[in-house]
């Protein structure tokens, strides 16, 4: 009897630490750039003012443009000519939130568009529900 009582207790220990939360999707790379709290010290340079979109559940799981799966729910971005790996601040205008993201794809010409988010990087700046925000964008110097 003790057998099964010990047997039961740690299958029971063993479910329930597979179900402890964990954030899923996050590369190693976007979990250092999530710390945005010393954002006053960081060396910023403004590269340009224009309109962000973001993109999500129909690219997905897709080779981008830098030859990365493309995840929705990591901190990253598209821009036109940034080189890859460059990691940017992106303001929203609108409410003075920001974001930092790393540039790992390509987006069409869009006249106006500046940069295309991740989902993850458009809950930060709070710009679901608007689709697309005036934003700035900081590129951060080392």
């Amino acid at each position: 009897m003790k057998i099964i009582i010990t047997l039961f207790f740690f299958i029971t220990l063993l479910i329930l630490s597979s179900c402890a939360s964990s954030k899923r999707f996050t590369s190693e790379k976007d979990k250092q750039i999530e710390n945005e709290e010393n954002l006053s010290e960081l060396n910023l340079e403004l590269l340009e003012r224009g309109i962000a979109s973001y993109y999500a559940d129909q690219y997905h799981g897709k080779k981008t443009a830098s030859g990365e799966i493309y995840n929705m729910n990591d901190l990253t971005a598209a821009h036109p000519t940034l080189p890859f790996g460059v990691l940017l601040l992106v303001k929203n205008l609108k409410n003075n939130r920001t974001v930092i993201v790393r540039v790992n794809d390509r987006m069409p010409d869009f006249k106006g568009r500046v940069i295309d988010l991740s989902l993850a990087a458009a809950k930060k700046l709070d710009m679901i529900s608007d689709g697309i925000v005036e934003v700035k964008i900081y590129r951060l110097k080392k």
